[in-house]
């Protein structure tokens, strides 16, 4: 919940509203519902962050007022906020236990901007003994956007809230009654990947070893050389550790000549067999994550060995499904671990649905697919479409030069390093989508529509290291 906040709010500021604007709209929602209301004088709470910087915001509308700091602001929103109020000459005190309890009985109803959706666990002290005296107090409480300590074991029982922008999961029945508020972010935000959606992207710690920040294998090659090094090239620029290459024999020595960078494992053989499992276990207990698919082919016996693999590692390991091997599971309970990357031709073969011009009809069709197979897919194309089947979202960040061959591959390789770093499929998926169509928007500044794929891959960084935090 706290995340998909941040996520909204980084988004609409991407857009162009930024979030001084939105918790002013906040603050504004929360006070013009508040005027609604039969009571004369209202106590505002406001917290140290974000949800307390909507509660100064509301006070200034509501005038009628007095407002206790429980903790002093931490956010520069808040502090501005904090600061307006105070400029207005509204009454603004520290919390103290016995000034409270004086301001409460004089108040007829009170705000609750204490604490959001970014705090976790039980309440601490002085907001636990606050939360209880005003539970006790037989006052009218209207909460910002969460009651104070919602999801702990002591909580406001607020009798309205007014929340924003969607519904937080648990609200309905333990909040009172729920007023949803439009405060301004654009459809856009929410709809769209954006560069809020890279607050999943987990930067390594100081103290991390060799392996700590993900390790992925490609299982390619045969047919083609190509995809599974870029593929796995990728991987290592999106930030994992090692990237494991395991191929037929007849092309580990081309495959591994690409770079020195790879650890490249040959199998007996021209094509990826059943045969060929045994000899790559190895490699594949190593891997946090496996990508299967690039440059493989599409004989029988390689789709069948394909997804003998999968399911034989699908209870604890996560998987990227490219290319061929694409239709190799299309039967399979995918038990949420997998993200399939498939174009429109690729999600025939899977499904055997001819997919629509119509926007809104394929994001439907992806949605429900997705939800079939208990997968993440992440539908490739003009718009592309990532849904888990519950989650939804589409990307357009991209650029018409990205039909160069290879570009799949480096999508896939950067999806399967995210697994690996222990992000959950469908936040892979869509930071996946967001990397390397900025990757390639930024290629395509230098390289125009002579880009190629490999040209992306030296854009990751640049990517991550301009828009992660």
């Amino acid at each position: 919940m706290e995340m998909e906040t941040k996520v909204l709010d980084k988004n609409a500021e991407w857009l162009g509203v930024t979030t001084e604007e939105l918790m002013e709209n906040a603050g504004r929602a929360v006070a013009k519902e508040a005027k609604k209301l039969s009571y004369k004088k209202w106590l505002v709470l406001c917290g140290s962050g974000n949800n307390g910087g909507d509660g100064y915001v509301a006070a200034r509308y509501i005038k009628d007022c007095v407002i206790i700091a429980v903790s002093k602001p931490k956010t520069k929103l808040a502090m501005k906020n904090y600061r307006k109020a105070r400029a207005m000459g509204l009454p603004v005190y520290k919390y103290e236990k016995e000034k409270f309890m004086e301001l409460l009985q004089e108040c007829d109803a009170v705000i609750d901007a204490m604490l959001g959706v970014g705090v976790k666990g039980e309440l601490k002290q002085p907001y636990k003994e606050i939360v209880e005296m005003l539970n006790n107090a037989n006052k009218f409480i209207l909460a910002v956007d969460i009651p104070t300590g919602f999801g702990s074991s002591v909580s406001i029982k607020p009798d309205m809230t007014v929340t924003f922008h969607f519904i937080k999961e648990g609200m309905e029945g333990r909040c009172g009654k729920i007023i949803l508020a439009d405060i301004g972010i654009p459809k856009e935000a929410e709809e769209y990947v954006g560069i809020g959606d890279l607050i999943y992207y987990p930067k390594p710690k100081k103290e991390s070893h060799k392996g700590d920040n993900g390790v992925v294998a490609v299982i390619g090659g045969g047919p083609y050389t190509g995809a599974p090094a870029l593929a796995a090239m990728a991987a290592l620029r999106a930030g994992c550790d090692l990237a494991y290459v395991c191929c037929p024999s007849s092309v580990w020595q081309t495959i591994a000549s690409f770079s020195p960078n790879l650890i490249v494992r040959k199998m007996n053989g021209s094509i990826f067999t059943n045969e060929n499992i045994n000899e790559i276990e190895d490699f594949i207990r190593k891997a946090d994550a496996v990508l299967v698919g690039p440059g493989l082919g599409n004989d029988e016996r390689t789709k069948e060995a394909a997804k003998e693999l999968i399911v034989r590692h699908l209870n604890e390991k996560y998987f990227v499904v490219d290319a061929d091997a694409i239709e190799a599971i299309k039967d399979i309970d995918c038990k949420g671990k997998v993200i399939i990357t498939p174009h429109a031709g690729e999600f025939k073969k899977l499904t055997g649905i001819t997919l629509p011009d119509d926007l809104e009809e394929r994001k439907r069709i992806v949605k429900e697919e997705a939800r079939k197979r208990n997968a993440t897919i992440l539908l490739k194309g003009y718009v592309d479409i990532i849904s888990d089947g519950e989650k939804t979202k589409m990307n357009r960040i991209h650029n018409e030069a990205m039909t160069a061959g290879g570009t799949g591959d480096v999508l896939a390789g950067i999806a399967v390093a995210l697994l690996a770093k222990k992000v959950k499929p469908f936040h892979a998926a869509c930071m996946a989508a967001l990397i390397n169509g900025m990757a390639g928007n930024m290629a395509y500044e230098e390289k125009s529509y002579g880009l190629v794929a490999s040209d992306l891959i030296e854009k990751i960084p640049e990517v991550i290291k301009e828009y992660v935090e």
